[in-house]
This record gives structure tokens, sequence and C-alpha cells, in this order.
């Protein structure tokens, strides 16, 4: 591991341990865990699952994305150059943003706009969907289906299809997490995110089959 290219990422990792360890003794022995949609606390926990928190989230990401090219059968993944190193570092920043949000919430035992962790998403769907068409056929990333693995058209015109919906769709959570309140806004979040994985699966089959009546 080259750790002068790793160091970016790695810094981005360390940093909720770094804001956790600076709030610790601050925080309580029971602490919120869990906010209904409504932004009121429904469970509470030991704070030291907060560690298992920050790990399950950037650092599981990183190891993930980190090891993935290692073991890519096809060696795909290494074929799209500096596409991943940057979808990389978008996820894993998502994370760890994401991380920090949660310990905030935390610490201030309220969660003031839940529509924020919506918009976050969004911002994350927008960026996916500008990286989809660049995402070379392989196992571990993308829409992975049996037509698209099968067939390198069909895989390719699904992620064209795909990063344009994840695109729009991203947009319209961004704007809608804005207007909506906030039982509105979980209705349309998994709506949208609903769409934007299943017609593109629908869509790969419908291609698949079409290819294969004309062969």
């Amino acid at each position: 591991m080259n750790l002068k290219k790793e160091f970016p990422y790695l810094l981005l990792i360390v940093m909720p341990f770094v804001y956790l360890a600076y709030i610790w003794k601050d925080l309580p022995g029971k602490v919120p865990m869990h906010w209904n949609i409504n932004g009121k606390i429904d469970r509470y926990g030991s704070k030291t699952e907060l560690l298992a928190v920050i790990f399950m989230m950037p650092v599981l990401t990183y190891l993930i994305l980190l090891f993935v090219p290692k073991i890519d059968p096809k060696g795909q993944i290494e074929k799209m150059g500096n596409k991943y190193g940057q979808i990389k570092f978008f996820l894993v920043t998502f994370m760890s943003v994401l991380s920090l949000f949660i310990i905030y919430s935390v610490k201030t035992r309220t969660l003031a706009n839940p529509n924020y962790v919506f918009l976050l998403i969004g911002v994350l769907y927008i960026i996916l969907g500008n990286y989809f068409k660049t995402i070379k056929p392989n196992y571990f990333i993308g829409i992975r289906t049996p037509w698209t693995l099968e067939n390198e058209t069909v895989w390719k015109t699904t992620h064209e299809l795909a990063g344009k919906l994840w695109f729009a769709g991203g947009i319209f959570v961004v704007l809608l997490s804005m207007v909506l309140d906030k039982l509105a806004n979980l209705y349309v979040f998994f709506t949208i995110t609903m769409l934007i994985i299943l017609i593109p699966v629908i869509y790969s089959y419908k291609k698949f089959q079409h290819l294969k009546t004309l062969e």
C-alpha cells in the first residue's frame, strides 16, 4: 500500500475518531442512538457503540474499496484509473461526513433536521450518477445483474441510463429535502431511490432479451 497515495483517505477516516475522542468525556454513559422520522429519540445505547458506527461506515467502506481492485478477477476496476480513485474518495468522504453528523447529533441529543441526511445522500446520488458511465464491467460495483454481467453492450447502455437517472434523482432529492416536511420527504426519498435502482435493472433485462432476438 502506497501510504502517500492513501494518506488523504486515512485523514478522512480518522476525523470522526478525533472528534469523538474530543467530546468523549462530555458524553454520558447512555447516549441517543436512533431517532424517528420526527427527529425524536427512540433508542439509547452505550457510547461505545459510536466506535462501531464509525468503523462500519468510513473505515469499512475504505477497506472494501481498497482491496476490491486486488481481488477483481478480470482486473476491470484497475482500467478505470483515476475514475475509481475519485469514486473511492467521494464514498469515503460521504461516510466520514455522515459519521461526524451522527456524532454531533448524539452530542447535542437532537436531530435538528433529518432532511439534512436526505440532502447529503442526494448529493451522493448526483456524484455517482456522473461516474456510472465510466464503470467497466465487474463483479463488485455498478448495476450488477445477470444480464449486464453477461453482455458488455447491456452493461454499457444500462450504466449510461443509470447515470442519468441517478443524477436527476439526486437533484430531486436535494431540492425536495429543502422544501418538504420530514415525513413527506421520507416517502419521496424512498420512492426516488427505488425508481433509480429498479428502472436500470428492468432495462438491463429488456435490453438483453432484445439483443438475443437479433442474434
